[in-house]
């Protein structure tokens, strides 16, 4: 049945939480350093429906006939309301009486210059959704990856194929259209939370979304959710895909996350569910590669719930990322996967310390698979503060816990962007290498970093013989006034990492993107080389819902190993003309130095 794209598109509710629970672990005290080695039991699964799809760029010209339609609405559609607690919740709680400062805070830009962009084009907008559906969202979750010839791009609830100079091959087009005719259809409604990765080990794309259809249960008929995969099936991400569905049943799959391992596409997720709210767990799962880079409708998933109860909370927080290997040399075989998470003991999730929670998940997929999933150790780390000011704005109209970072011009707290700290996990990606010495991984944070101002905490983590440890860490907040947050961090083959996030102030720096970086050899902890720009903005966000993107994306360049590309969102002055949210994004390259 054929349903107009104001349909198709589902408001997302707030919900309780997962009910398919397929194994737990014993409770683990949460100021232990070494936890029990408990394993939950793995559930093994096939696909729901496989498929092989027509040249997407002839699913594109199909889709043209059903674009928007009727009258188009200056309303802004929220994608995925999150779920509570909100930051007054977690203030009111008493958490911020033990607040302790942030331990590892960079007061100040280097002096050391940074290398300007490459590459610096436009990429999707929310003018975007409006000429597709006649609507605009909020908020977008930019993401894209770059291969040896493309730089695709997907936002809420378009996507677009470029190539390396910013010229626009394919799109903008509804994230749906990549799945038309499919046996799930559900897959074909544009629903949010997507994400793009390329594996360099097989030369494919992997675009994917949930679906939301049943979500607004029992107002609609119950249907069960999935994770929507297509992998490409060539390195042309404009041709055919090997279309999947993996079900989670009758939990709703919130805030998906991706990576390429050896052998395994991994998700984690956070599970909500439609029968039971008062049930909440984080899910991990393993997709058989091997099977879905040839396309085989066989193809196995494995899955584990994490459930709050028999886990106790602050293990799992608000959501764990999964590795995306960099680089040419993949994991050792029989090396399972580190899955991490962050906990602070500011939040109200009973942790008693701050730390790097480090999950490890294996699977072999044999004719008999098998699976583990284990809480391997804690990692203390600097003290951080994750729960920010939000809120609080004297002389404003009522706040929501969403109000937290000043914009030019804007005197309503109630437009104050969204820092989205309080999220007890790390942002998008978990950028993992092998060096054959060793094994890195690199990811960050947003938090208050200084008394009311925002910074990016983040880590390189390294795991030798099998042991982990904090390689360094540090927090990015220089203090000129100028929030920092929404990051994205990577790292190229010398070992320099680059890190890309939004900024903004109350009076002249408007929702803009910048970047800074460090040398391998460089001081620990420090982000040694200045402040790079890739866009100023000229506009603001004027949006009661203040939500800015969920994540953003800092990925390696495969062709030489050296090349960072990184995309997030910024106004301009025309598009806040526009509309309360006229967002736009922009992607751009740069190489550090001696890369």
């Amino acid at each position: 049945m054929y349903r107009s794209p104001q349909q198709r598109f589902r408001k997302l509710r707030l919900l309780g939480i997962g009910v398919l629970v397929v194994g737990v672990l014993a409770p683990i005290g949460p100021a232990q350093a070494s936890p029990t080695q408990t394993q939950a039991k793995p559930t093994f699964t096939q696909a729901a429906a496989f498929d092989t799809s027509k040249p997407l760029h002839e699913l594109v010209n199909a889709a043209k006939t059903a674009t928007a339609t009727g009258a188009a609405s200056a309303a802004v559609k929220e994608v995925r309301p999150d779920r509570a607690p909100a930051a007054a919740q977690l203030r009111s709680s008493g958490a911020a009486a033990v607040k302790s400062g942030d331990t590892a805070v960079q007061t100040a830009v280097a002096q050391a210059a940074i290398p300007a962009p490459l590459a610096n084009f436009e990429g999707l907008s929310n003018q975007d959704n409006f000429n597709v559906f006649g609507f605009r969202v909020n908020p977008p979750d930019p993401n894209g990856e770059v291969g040896p010839n493309h730089y695709v791009e997907m936002i809420n609830l378009v996507f677009g194929v470029y190539s390396k100079t910013g010229t626009l091959l394919l799109g903008p087009v509804d994230t749906g259209t990549l799945w038309s005719g499919f046996p799930i259809d559900e897959c074909t409604e544009p629903s949010g939370d997507p994400i793009v990765i390329y594996d360099q080990f097989a030369d494919r794309w992997i675009l994917t979304q949930f679906t939301t259809r049943g979500i607004d249960f029992p107002n609609e008929p119950l249907n069960p959710f999935y994770n929507c995969v297509a992998i490409s099936t060539t390195g042309d991400p404009t041709g055919s895909y090997f279309r999947y569905a993996f079900t989670t049943g009758f939990n709703f799959p919130d805030y998906p996350k991706y990576g390429v391992w050896r052998d395994s596409y991994l998700i984690t997720t956070r599970e909500f569910g439609i029968l039971d709210p008062s049930i909440y767990a984080i899910g991990v799962y393993g997709l058989e590669r091997n099977k879905m880079i040839e396309g085989d409708p066989n193809a196995r998933a494995v899955s584990f719930l994490l459930q709050e109860g028999p886990v106790p909370l602050n293990l799992i927080g608000d959501g764990l990322l999964p590795p995306d290997v960099d680089g040419k040399t993949k994991p050792k075989n029989d090396v399972p996967a580190p899955i991490i998470g962050t906990q602070d003991d500011n939040g109200v999730y009973g942790a008693a310390f701050d730390a790097l929670n480090i999950w490890e998940f294996d699977v072999k997929w044999h004719s008999t698979p098998t699976a583990s999933i284990v809480l391997k150790t804690q990692l203390p780390v600097a003290g951080f503060d994750s729960i920010f000011p939000c809120g609080v704005v004297p002389g404003s109209l009522p706040p929501s816990a969403r109000d937290c970072l000043p914009q030019p011009g804007i005197t309503n707290g109630s437009q104050f962007l969204d820092i989205l700290s309080y999220r007890q996990r790390p942002i998008w990606r978990l950028a993992y290498r092998n060096t054959g010495d060793y094994e890195t991984m690199v990811t960050n944070q947003s938090v208050e970093a200084l008394p009311g101002l925002g910074g990016t905490r983040w880590y390189e983590i390294r795991r030798t013989n099998g042991v982990y440890s904090v390689h360094q860490q540090g927090t990015y907040a220089p203090n000129d006034g100028i929030h920092r947050w929404m990051g994205s961090i990577a790292m190229d083959k010398n070992g320099n990492a680059a890190l890309g996030f939004s900024v903004v102030n109350a009076t002249d720096v408007f929702p803009s993107i910048r970047y800074t970086g460090r040398l391998a050899g460089d001081p620990l902890g420090q982000m040694t080389l200045s402040e790079g720009v890739i866009i100023n903005g000229t506009g603001v966000q004027r949006t009661t819902n203040s939500r800015w993107g969920d994540y953003t994306a800092m990925t390696v360049d495969p062709t030489d190993d050296c090349t960072f590309w990184y995309v997030n969102e910024y106004y301009t002055a025309a598009g806040q003309a526009s509309s309360t949210a006229g967002w736009q994004t922009r992607i751009a390259s740069f190489r550090l130095p001696g890369c």
